[in-house]
């Protein structure tokens, strides 16, 4: 391998055994289970079927890149970073790592709960290979960094998911790789701790270290990388820029199940089958600019007769803020029995909302704001403006001003339109 290429994956793929007692197992913890399941099971064997989650997986990664792994759930992003890091093997092909590894790949990775946060920094530190000396040295600076020093006495039991990553981050941050491998895990702290780590990753980029980042966020993979690796069911389809790359995923989130719906897509009485955004003149678009007007039409089907069902429309900022919403229950109508295929026209007042990216999540409840009976993505689309960015917030509505001094006439003037 050459020694500009920090990480070389060649054909790697992970196999797993559905609804099997038996094949390999990633630990010692999984061949116990499966042990004790064909016990209960009386020693017969259950039938399986064959799962990739990872599939003939190829790329050359640089040294100084960072590089962002994107996909669906469930496309084979984190069975990817496993194996990099080493926490499982792979069931075919090679990955070579050259150069000191850190990973931050599950909530409290390497901490134990009984131990304070003090003993855990040490803990984890020497299984990320950190030297007891060095750990001693970077201490203070990994506590501050985490922002969590008043509780480093109190044994991690007790923390939150949210100081539980702040302090894994910043061991393995500190830790100095020339290689660090980010999960979804980021998503779980605050956002200003989100961007805090960014802005260190950036510093670690500057000394030349390579990072390979997991997130569904799309505001991070474009602040963070200069390339995208995308994955499909497992496999590999695109390894380019980051803009083809969030391009893909757009597609292939249109459509999709919101992550925290309860049933599934299949049994939902009522659910959208596409989404148009058009201009003032009826033109189909997805860059709009700040104060343009928007039409959405969604479209839907049903599988039952569905009663006066309540079509809400989200529009969620690329960092995961949430804009602003619209309701059919709210805005005063009502649709009474639907049945069969249909289309909803939504006319948006001028877009105040500031320059970014959004995506649209659409949600339909039984009247009331009651039972969710459907929650999909519905796609995305960008707002232009040359001033109005996320440091003006979530939208500018200009407001009216008067000058008021005692020594003066009061004048009126009216912001920005």
């Amino acid at each position: 391998m050459s020694k500009d290429i920090a990480i070389q994956a060649r054909g790697l793929g992970k196999r797993y055994l559905l609804g099997a007692n038996g094949g390999a197992k990633d630990s010692f913890r999984d061949a116990l289970v499966a042990g004790a399941k064909s016990l209960i099971g009386g020693g017969k064997k259950a039938a399986f079927k064959e799962f990739w989650a990872l599939k003939d997986a190829s790329f050359d990664i640089r040294h100084g890149e960072n590089v962002g792994v994107v996909g669906l759930n469930g496309a084979g992003k984190s069975t990817l970073l496993k194996i990099l890091s080493r926490i499982t093997e792979p069931a075919t092909g090679t990955a070579q790592i050259n150069g000191r590894l850190g990973a931050l790949l599950e909530v409290g990775t390497g901490f134990h709960g009984e131990l304070t946060g003090r003993e855990n920094v040490f803990l984890y530190g020497s299984i990320l290979g950190m030297r007891r000396e060095e750990v001693r040295r970077k201490f203070d600076a990994i506590v501050e960094f985490s922002e969590i020093a008043n509780f480093i006495d109190t044994p991690v039991k007790r923390y939150s998911s949210g100081m539980y990553v702040r302090l894994a981050f910043s061991v393995a941050a500190h830790l100095e790789p020339d290689i660090l491998l980010l999960d979804e895990v980021l998503a779980v702290g605050d956002l200003a701790f989100q961007r805090k780590c960014i802005e260190h990753a950036k510093e670690l980029q500057k000394r030349d270290a390579t990072i390979l980042f997991v997130s569904h966020n799309m505001f991070s993979i474009k602040t963070m990388c200069d390339r995208v690796i995308y994955l499909r069911k497992g496999e590999v389809i695109y390894d380019g820029d980051v803009l083809g790359g969030i391009e893909l995923y757009e597609q292939d989130c249109r459509g999709a199940a919101l992550a925290w719906t309860e049933t599934k897509p299949e049994e939902w009485p009522i659910y959208i089958t596409g989404c148009e955004l058009l201009d003032e003149r009826g033109d189909a678009k997805t860059m709009f600019d700040y104060g343009e007007r928007m039409t959405m039409r969604l479209h839907y089907d049903t599988r039952e007769t569905v009663d006066d069902p309540n079509f809400i429309v989200a529009m969620i900022r690329s960092d995961g803020v949430a804009a602003c919403n619209y309701s059919t229950e709210l805005d005063g109508l009502s649709l009474g029995k639907v049945v069969g295929p249909g289309t909803l026209e939504l006319q948006l007042p001028a877009v105040k909302l500031v320059s970014e990216m959004y995506s649209i999540s659409v949600l339909i409840r039984a009247k009331g704001f009651q039972q969710i009976l459907c929650g999909q993505t519905a796609g995305t689309f960008h707002v232009r403006h040359h001033l109005f960015n996320t440091h003006f917030g979530v939208f500018h509505e200009a407001g009216n001003w008067r000058r008021v001094d005692q020594d003066s006439a009061p004048r009126v003037a009216s912001g920005q339109r």
